[in-house]
């Protein structure tokens, strides 16, 4: 049994805010981490309206621009290896994917056979540099971040279980991502905790600005006033 410093109820609780008010809260809680831990490119999203997900990652390799050269007994072990590895967990995952090809997203490996294949081993989505496909027919709830293209190709499972990178992305194997329409992040194991009161102070702060923006004597002057205001609060 893996020993985690959060609990299940812990990354619910952080589906309760958007990606960009993670990313928010990482860089007060986190400091460090401000330049880097998150998606710098845009994706397709296959639920655009869905809630984000998050959860601990699991990660793997794939390419589908030319055949594997291997045989088709080969494939078949390599993809029942990455199913075990996914199905290998405590709790609901999030599926990083790398795709390796020159033209990342050549072929699909997301499509209507394997969200529902990866649901079943309690995935909540992915995010890959990859192509995702058969968007009315993706398991329910099962999120999809990739790129829209309409053909597999010669997609195959190339590893599983290394650092992987999507759309300058690092991922290690059961790294926190939390994921929506705005892309991803990773989250450290030990900050997961600690977002929802950075969070809090956060919203305090801008609720003051926003408050001041939206009066109709609104001016420079009170910017200056609700600036230091929301700086004053701790």
């Amino acid at each position: 049994m893996v020993t985690r410093p959060y609990t299940q109820a812990d990354l619910d609780a952080l589906c309760e805010w958007d990606t960009p008010t993670i990313c928010n809260a990482l860089e007060l809680v986190v400091p460090a981490r401000r330049g880097h831990g998150f998606t710098v490119r845009t994706f397709d999203c296959a639920h655009p309206s869905m809630k984000p997900i998050c959860g601990p990652a699991r990660v793997g390799t794939i390419r589908a621009q030319f055949p594997s050269g291997r045989t088709k007994e080969q494939d078949r072990a390599s993809r029942i290896g990455w199913y075990e590895y996914v199905a290998n967990t405590d709790m609901p995952t999030v599926v990083v994917l790398q795709d390796l090809d020159d033209v990342p997203g050549t072929g699909a490996f997301w499509g209507e056979v394997n969200t529902n294949v990866h649901k079943g081993l309690k995935a909540l989505g992915c995010v890959t540099n990859g192509s995702i496909r058969d968007l009315d027919m993706v398991a329910p709830g099962f999120q999809l971040l990739g790129i829209i293209n309409p053909s597999h190709a010669y997609v195959h499972v190339v590893d599983w279980g290394r650092p992987v990178t999507v759309h300058g992305m690092q991922v290690v194997h059961d790294e926190v991502v939390h994921a929506d329409r705005h892309g991803a992040v990773t989250i450290p194991a030990d900050a997961v905790k600690a977002l929802p009161a950075a969070i809090d102070l956060l919203s305090r702060k801008e609720a003051v600005i926003l408050e001041m923006a939206k009066r109709p004597d609104f001016d420079i002057g009170k910017l200056r006033e609700a600036l230091a205001k929301s700086d004053d609060i701790h």
